[in-house]
């Protein structure tokens, strides 16, 4: 092996160009010791130059690295072989492992769906079992239950309970009319043995004010004369006011609502709320459609604001 040449320069990179070009090589084929690396100094006072040692590398024959390259590749694929046999038994048993695992699942699973096909099987027969009970016991029920006849209305045999009544609804309706100053009113009580009712009709100048919108005034004057009339009494009597024909008038304009009604809900197909009206106006809406083979009717809410709702039959 030769020994280091010492060459120095301006600078480090200057003294290796001198060493190649005096060697006759390249940088790539020397070996290069760096002893000083230079400085320039101050303004160029108190500069050093830069000193490096080379020698030449020792040349391999191309036979030899034809070896070398030949027995890393050997080495390599070797390393490669090995590897691949390694992942090859690895994936293998990371099958063979996956596979127990996904038995043990299946089996779990078919264990779980026998389990829960026996649970079901319980429920609807369970449930199967409910419904045939409930119904019996319903029907059970339904015909158990006695039948509640209507309660006849009580009708006034003695003409002077009758007159009575009579006489206290006409003084109570006068005493009323004098305090809204409505002039003359020509009050008729007659009590009605067919139906048990008292009706009372007047006549009068105005009497559009006694009947009010939709015939509210009406009706009001018609509860306070009904609580008068029975006060003390064991027999209800049943009190009805009417002025100008109103209640017949008003009996045929609910009847044809009624029907338009009816038209309305077969058509859309939904149902139809109407105004509160009071229980005598409902029984109109009820016994006009009572007939009807697509729409039925029911009442709903609570007084003053129960109404009748009109909506398609269930088939």
């Amino acid at each position: 092996m030769e020994d280091y040449i010492q060459f120095s320069a301006k600078t480090k990179n200057d003294a290796i160009t001198k060493a190649c070009i005096e060697l006759g090589t390249s940088s790539d084929q020397l070996e290069i010791q760096v002893v000083s690396e230079g400085s320039s100094g101050f303004f160029g006072i108190g500069s050093k130059p830069a000193v490096i040692k080379v020698r030449k590398k020792e040349m391999v024959s191309e036979e030899e690295e034809i070896k070398d390259i030949i027995g890393s590749v050997k080495l390599d694929s070797f390393k490669t072989e090995k590897k691949k046999k390694e992942s090859s038994f690895e994936k293998q048993e990371e099958k063979i492992v996956s596979e127990k695992i996904s038995k043990e699942n299946t089996s779990a699973r078919c264990d779980r769906s026998e389990k829960s096909d026996r649970n079901d099987k319980v429920e609807k027969s369970d449930k199967c079992e409910k419904p045939v009970k409930e119904r019996y016991t319903k029907e059970r029920q339904t015909k158990e239950k006695p039948v509640r006849a209507a309660k006849p209305v009580p009708v006034l045999v003695d003409p002077e309970e009758i007159k009575e009544a009579e006489e206290r609804a006409k003084v109570f309706l006068r005493d009323v009319f004098a305090s809204m100053k409505l002039g003359e009113v020509e009050i008729t009580a007659v009590y009605n043995k067919n139906d048990g009712s008292l009706d009372v009709n007047f006549e009068g100048e105005d009497m559009g004010v006694l009947i009010g919108k939709r015939g509210q005034t009406l009706d009001s004057l018609q509860y306070l004369t009904s609580l008068v009339v029975n006060k003390g009494k064991e027999n209800y009597i049943r009190v009805k006011l009417d002025t100008e024909d109103y209640r017949r008038r008003r009996k045929e304009t609910l009847e044809n609502l009624a029907r338009g009604i009816a038209y309305k809900v077969k058509k859309t197909r939904r149902p139809v709320v109407l105004e509160p009206m009071n229980p005598y106006e409902r029984r109109i809406i009820h016994s006009a459609l009572q007939g009807n083979k697509f729409v039925e009717t029911v009442s709903e809410g609570e007084e003053p604001y129960r109404h009748v709702v009109v909506k398609l039959k269930r088939n």
